[in-house]
């Protein structure tokens, strides 16, 4: 083995938990602190207006008992009354039945969706035990089309990015070894994960750009709100307080209706893909946190990378170690690149670092490599994000065995 300074004489730290349940830990805290920090806003923006909302109310219901010569008791629970027929789907203003063939497909589509607007709800004994199971099931299946959708989507994009990266090299004007030398050049080129966070971005933003517009016309909703209202349905958020095609007539009724679910169904897949794009880069923000925590707790003057042994993490000057029970993080950049560890804010800023599975994916996408056939042993296919994580961790186990 290579000759190098002994590990004792490196600057260590104790690591109580392992990487994965430090980035956990560390996620959990700032996931808490963002929730606070969120909560302060939201209480100094709308707590006002709930108070004021409140005492206008208070108001009209004195002026109209007082008006009207009604008594006020009488009056709340009349009031009480129109609140449980409310969650009926009972309106002052007529609307359009809920449990019709059409507003039932509409409900379990908001169910299974996961978005659950909450304007209705089923009111029976027997609906609510079939809502259990049929949500159980629909959600189950739903979560799947989504990664199977994100793994479509980045497919075509890694297509499409190889075959612009390509007419790039032939505008260049390579000739003569340089021709040559093209497969070479693409053999490799790693499309970028943040291209396609770009391009999953744009294509969101036109969504609901255009659903707004849809909206604006049919709903007479102003366009901010029908821009909220599409970030609320697409992100399956479904506060219900603002829901689409809910009218007992419109123009065009069946194509706005239609156009209404196609909008929801494309909307929804464009920003779950986001979502779990812009995971990976949190992913790789937390692991970069985490080492920069570590190196400045140690107070460790080197800037090596990180190294593993019994339990304890080592910064060292990038050397390697004699002793045999030294384990480094990563053996090489490339493996530390295709492992999804922590990565160096020049990478990070530059553009330079293979995002875990999603960009190992764009990349065998792009080559037209075939995956890994170990992928696929024991019933355990690769899949995307999330989705990916689990069928990797289910595959490890299931080899280990």
């Amino acid at each position: 083995m290579p000759r190098g300074r002994d590990v004792s004489n490196s600057c260590c730290l104790p690591l109580h938990l392992n990487e994965d349940n430090a980035r956990f830990g560390l996620l959990a805290a700032l996931i808490l602190l963002y929730l606070l920090c969120g909560a302060v806003v939201f209480s100094a923006l709308e707590h006002p207006s709930e108070l004021q909302a409140h005492r206008h109310w208070d108001e009209q219901l004195a002026n109209f008992t007082e008006q009207n010569s009604i008594n006020l008791k009488s009056l709340e629970v009349l009031l009480k009354q129109y609140e449980e027929a409310f969650a009926t789907g009972i309106r002052v203003d007529k609307l359009r039945p809920r449990w019709d063939f059409s507003g039932a497909f509409y409900f379990v589509a908001t169910v299974v969706s996961t978005i659950g607007f909450g304007m209705t709800t089923p009111v029976t004994i027997a609906g609510k035990i079939f809502l259990i199971f049929y949500g159980l099931i629909g959600c189950a299946a739903t979560i799947l089309f989504f990664n199977l959708f994100l793994e479509r989507i980045i497919t075509m994009l890694a297509y499409i990015m190889r075959w612009c990266h390509e007419r790039q090299l032939r505008r260049s004007g390579m000739g003569g070894e340089e021709a040559r030398s093209e497969d070479d050049s693409l053999e490799g080129w790693k499309p970028s994960v943040y291209y396609v966070m770009l391009i999953l971005g744009i294509a969101a933003l036109l969504i609901a750009c255009s659903a707004s517009a849809l909206y604006s016309a049919m709903e007479e909703w102003d366009y901010f709100e029908s821009l909220y209202f599409c970030f609320v349905a697409f992100s399956t958020i479904g506060f219900g307080d603002v829901v689409s095609s809910q009218r007992e007539f419109y123009k065009a009724q069946e194509a706005y209706r239609l156009g209404n679910c196609l909008f929801i169904l494309m909307g929804v897949c464009c920003i779950y893909s986001l979502f779990n794009v812009i995971s990976i880069i949190i992913k790789q923000t937390l692991n970069w946190i985490l080492g920069k925590l570590e190196c400045s707790r140690a107070q460790c003057p080197c800037r090596g990378r990180p190294y593993r042994r019994r339990g304890r993490v080592c910064c060292s000057a990038g050397k390697r170690f004699t002793n045999a029970s030294v384990e480094t993080v990563c053996d090489s950049e490339t493996d530390r690149r295709l492992s999804g560890e922590m990565i160096s804010v020049n990478d990070f800023m530059t553009n330079k670092v293979s995002l875990a599975i999603l960009q190992k994916q764009l990349s065998e996408t792009a080559h037209g490599n075939p995956r890994q056939s170990h992928v696929r042993q024991n019933g355990f296919s690769g899949g995307v994000g999330a989705f990916a994580i689990m069928n990797n961790r289910l595959q490890e186990t299931s080899v280990d065995r």
